[in-house]
């Protein structure tokens, strides 16, 4: 099982002191620590000012030495350059620059910077080919990180 001290920290720390725009869903940590609902409303003076976002958390039996599974999911994903259609994310610290020194809370800021400061909305050009081919856990995809003006 994931650190379970570890979790109920950070766990602690997302309901006392979530990161702006983000709250834990309570309902999500009812019956399992390791998979967390997280809510998200897109920054003030962005491109996704207003729009609300879930992301899903799942933490595997090395968190914090293995980073946590994360994605969007539900009905609105993210129309962005580096989050696919089926809520998939291309960022770095998601899995070969994860450290145990980062976060619930790291993530969630990095997601929100991503998103903040996109400058047009779109997919990824590789969208549909990725959706058709890929694995469900996206920490299985062998990312190509090439782009981070987005």
């Amino acid at each position: 099982m994931a650190n379970m001290k570890r979790l109920q920290k950070e766990l602690m720390a997302l309901q006392n002191d979530p990161p702006p725009g983000m709250t834990l869903n309570e309902k999500s940590v009812q019956n399992t620590i390791t998979q967390w609902i997280v809510d998200m409303e897109g920054a003030p003076g962005t491109l996704y000012e207003g729009e609300k976002f879930q992301l899903l958390f799942k933490f595997s039996s090395r968190y914090p030495f293995d980073s946590p599974q994360v994605m969007f999911t539900g009905e609105n994903i993210p129309v962005h350059p580096h989050v696919y259609s089926n809520g998939h994310i291309c960022l770095s610290i998601l899995t070969e620059d994860w450290s145990p020194a980062l976060s619930v809370q790291s993530v969630c800021l990095s997601i929100i910077s991503m998103l903040s400061s996109c400058k047009e909305k779109r997919r990824p050009p590789d969208n549909s080919f990725y959706v058709r081919t890929c694995n469900k856990n996206p920490k299985k995809t062998k990312w190509w990180y090439h782009d981070d003006t987005c």
